[in-house]
C-alpha cells in the first residue's frame, strides 16, 4: 500500500482542523456576518476619529510625528528632531510622507486610528479561531468602545500600531497551534518581528510565546521549525539596529537603554492598578476573570495562552521602574477574548432566561449558528458595552482640564501657544520651559530652540535625548534665553521647578504676552476660564 507523505511545509503532527478546534472557525463566513462587522468597524471609526483634532499634540506625539518629517526631509523639524531616538522606526516612517510639507496632525492622527480599527477587526478572525463566532464578534465590540484602546489609538504613538501587530502575532500563533503547520511557526515569528519594530519593549510578548508553549505539552514544539523561526525573527528586527549602525547613531539605542534601566520609578507602584482596570473597564474585566474561573474545570490550551499573553506583560511592567499609561495595552486584546467567552458561553441561571425579546435578532442568531441564545445574554452584553461606551464618549469629547497624565490625550493650548510663538518671535528666539514634554510641543509647532529647566545634568537621571541647561540663571543673564514658558500640566508633576522658573520669571523682569486658557466649572457649576500655558517675555 502507497503512504502519502505530509508536504514539507507541515510540522509532524496533525495537519487537519483538531478535535477541540471550534467549527465556526472553518465555516463559510456569512453575508450577516459581514454586515455585523461592518457595523462594529463603522463604531470603532466613529470613536476612534470624532473631534479627533480638538487637542494638538502632546510631547510624545509632537516627538514621533517630528521624527516622521525629519524623516521625510521636511526643513522645518530637521534642526530640532533627530530622526533616531530611542524607538525602532517603523511607524515613523509609515507617517512620513504625510509630513513631507508641513503639519499634518489630523492625518496623522488617522493613521494610527486607522491602525486600530484593524486591530478590531482582527479580533474576529482570533476569537472565532479559539471560541466560535460569536465571541469574535462581541470580542470585538468590546474592543471597538473600550476607552483604553480608543484613547491610544486617537493619538500619533506607537502602541496603537504595535498592538495591531501583536494581535496578528496571536493570531499566527493560534493557527500554528490548531494546524501544526511550519509556515504559522515563522510567520509568528515575522510578525513578532514587526511587533517589535514597532514598539521595541513589546519583545517582552516573545517571553509570553516561551511561557505558552513551555506549559503547554500538548503543543509540538519542533527544534527543526525553531531554527527557521528564530532567523526570521532576527532578520526582521535586525532593521533597526542596522538603520542606527548604517547612520552612525549606534549609541543612541545604547544610551536610551542604560538610562531607562537606571532612571527612577516615574509612578508610584500601584499605578497600573488605578488606571488600567478603570481604563479597560471595571465591567469587562470582571467578565474576564469569571471566563477564568469558569475554565478551571475545563482548562484548554487556549485558557494557558490568553492568560500567558495577560501575565508576562502585567509582570514586567509592573517590575520595570517606568510606567506609562499605555504600556499595557497588549493585555486589551486576551481581556477582551476572555470577557467576551463569559458573556457568550458562561452558564446562565435558569431562572434569568427570557424574555423573548431580549433574544438575539433571527438573523444574527443564523449567522452565528446553533439554538436561540438567551436573551439575558444580551442583555449582559448591552450592560457591558454601556458600561464602556459612556466613559468612551467622555474620551472622545474632551472638555479639557489644568492636569495631564502622559499617554491620555492631547495638550489644551500647546499647539496654539507653539503657533503664537513662531508668528510673534524672532527667528532665533529661545524658549526656556518647565519641562522637556512643552518643550518637545514648543519645537513641534514653534520651530523654536526649547529647553526643559527640570531637566537633569546627570545622564542617568534624563532621556539621552535631552538636552540639560547647567546654569539657566547664567542663560538668561547672558540674554541666550528670550521667553519662558510655564504650564500648569508641568507644574502639577513638579512643584519644586514650577517655582523655580517663576524665581527665574521675576528675576529677569518677566512679562506675560500670551496665555491659554480652558473653562473649569466653578463651585456653582459656572465655566470660568482657568490659564494653563503662560508665555513670559524676560529680559537681563
Amino acid at each position: 500500500m502507497r503512504v502519502l507523505k505530509a508536504p514539507s511545509w507541515v510540522v509532524p503532527g496533525q495537519r487537519r482542523r483538531t478535535a477541540d478546534q471550534p467549527a465556526a472557525a472553518v465555516r463559510r463566513v456569512r453575508w450577516p456576518v459581514v454586515g455585523a462587522l461592518l457595523a462594529i468597524a463603522t463604531l470603532a471609526v466613529l470613536v476612534r476619529t470624532w473631534q479627533l483634532d480638538s487637542f494638538g499634540f502632546n510631547s510624545d506625539e509632537a516627538v514621533y510625528a517630528g521624527q516622521a518629517a525629519s524623516l521625510a526631509g521636511n526643513p522645518r523639524y530637521t534642526p530640532h528632531f533627530p530622526v533616531f531616538r530611542a524607538h525602532p522606526m517603523l511607524v515613523q516612517a509609515v507617517l512620513s510622507p504625510f509630513f513631507r510639507t508641513g503639519e499634518a496632525d489630523l492625518v496623522g492622527r488617522l493613521v494610527v486610528a486607522a491602525f486600530g480599527v484593524g486591530t478590531v477587526l482582527a479580533v474576529y478572525p482570533l476569537g472565532t479561531r479559539l471560541y466560535g463566532r460569536r465571541v469574535g464578534l462581541v470580542a470585538a465590540l468590546l474592543l471597538a468602545v473600550m476607552p483604553y484602546h480608543a484613547t491610544v489609538t486617537r493619538q500619533v504613538l506607537l502602541d496603537g500600531p504595535m498592538l495591531f501587530f501583536s494581535t496578528l502575532t496571536l493570531y499566527c500563533l493560534v493557527r500554528y497551534v490548531q494546524r501544526q503547520q511550519l509556515l504559522w511557526y515563522v510567520a509568528t515569528a515575522a510578525m513578532l518581528g514587526l511587533t517589535m519594530l514597532a514598539k521595541e519593549t513589546s519583545v517582552v510578548l516573545a517571553s509570553s510565546v516561551y511561557a505558552f508553549l513551555a506549559l503547554t505539552p500538548a503543543v509540538r514544539r519542533p527544534i527543526r521549525a525553531t531554527f527557521f523561526a528564530l532567523p526570521v525573527l532576527a532578520v526582521v528586527f535586525a532593521v533597526h539596529p542596522l538603520s542606527q549602525a548604517l547612520a552612525g547613531r549606534s549609541s543612541t539605542g545604547r544610551n536610551y537603554l542604560v538610562w531607562q534601566l537606571f532612571r527612577r520609578p516615574n509612578h508610584p507602584p500601584e499605578f497600573y492598578l488605578r488606571t488600567v482596570p478603570v481604563a479597560m473597564g471595571l465591567l469587562l474585566v470582571a467578565a474576564a476573570v469569571v471566563a477564568l474561573v469558569w475554565s478551571a474545570r475545563r482548562w484548554t490550551w487556549r485558557e494557558t495562552l490568553l492568560l500567558s499573553w495577560i501575565a508576562v506583560p502585567v509582570l514586567f511592567f509592573q517590575l520595570w521602574p517606568v510606567k506609562g499609561f499605555q504600556y499595557l495595552l497588549p493585555v486589551a486584546i486576551p481581556m477582551v477574548l476572555l470577557a467576551g467567552r463569559a458573556l457568550v458561553a458562561v452558564p446562565a441561571p435558569t431562572r434569568l432566561r427570557r424574555p423573548g425579546w431580549l433574544s438575539w435578532p433571527g438573523w444574527l442568531r443564523r449567522s452565528v449558528g446553533g439554538g436561540p441564545v438567551r436573551g439575558v445574554r444580551v442583555a449582559l452584553v448591552a450592560v457591558v458595552v454601556l458600561s464602556l461606551a459612556v466613559p468612551c464618549w467622555k474620551v472622545v469629547s474632551p472638555p479639557g482640564g489644568t492636569t495631564f497624565l502622559a499617554g491620555s490625550g492631547g495638550v489644551p493650548g500647546g499647539r496654539e501657544v507653539g503657533r503664537w510663538l513662531m508668528a510673534n518671535t524672532p527667528e532665533g528666539a529661545v524658549i526656556l520651559t518647565l519641562g522637556p514634554s512643552m518643550a518637545n510641543i514648543v519645537r513641534y509647532y514653534g520651530h523654536r530652540e526649547s529647553y526643559g529647566l527640570s531637566v537633569s545634568p546627570n545622564p542617568l537621571h534624563r532621556n539621552p535625548s535631552y538636552v540639560p541647561l547647567n546654569n539657566p540663571d547664567n542663560r538668561l543673564r547672558s540674554n541666550d534665553l528670550h521667553y519662558v514658558v510655564w504650564d500648569s500640566f508641568s507644574a502639577g508633576r513638579s512643584e519644586f521647578f514650577a517655582q523655580r522658573l517663576m524665581i527665574l520669571v521675576r528675576r529677569y523682569h518677566g512679562r506675560v504676552v500670551h496665555t491659554e486658557y480652558v473653562d473649569q466649572p466653578d463651585s456653582s457649576g459656572r465655566p470660568v476660564p482657568v490659564p494653563v500655558i503662560v508665555v513670559y517675555e524676560v529680559r537681563p
